[in-house]
């Protein structure tokens, strides 16, 4: 599963893309590849390496819906984003 871990401080949003078991969350710090990060401040300074991301993702690596967004961004894979927001529920 190719997720985002934050790695920036308080007020300064820096996510590192890794590659992670989907029994593993982000924040546990045991991930198999580090395939770019995300500046949220400056998305400009963003780097992924799409080599990579195709690759894994062709041996069958699932992407987070947040991630799926990012690339659709970045132009690395076509598709449709997703919307992650969750669903309001009536009273």
């Amino acid at each position: 599963m190719v997720r985002l871990q934050r790695v920036g401080r308080k007020h300064e949003p820096v996510f590192r893309l890794v590659l992670t078991d989907s029994k593993n969350s982000p924040k546990s710090g045991k991930f198999l590849d580090i395939l770019g990060s995300y500046d949220a401040r400056r998305g400009d300074k963003s780097e992924f390496n799409a080599e990579k991301i195709k690759n894994w993702m062709a041996k069958g690596a699932k992407v987070s819906d947040t991630v799926h967004n990012l690339l659709i961004d970045k132009k690395i894979i076509t598709g449709k984003k997703i919307n992650n927001l969750p669903k309001k529920l009536p009273i």
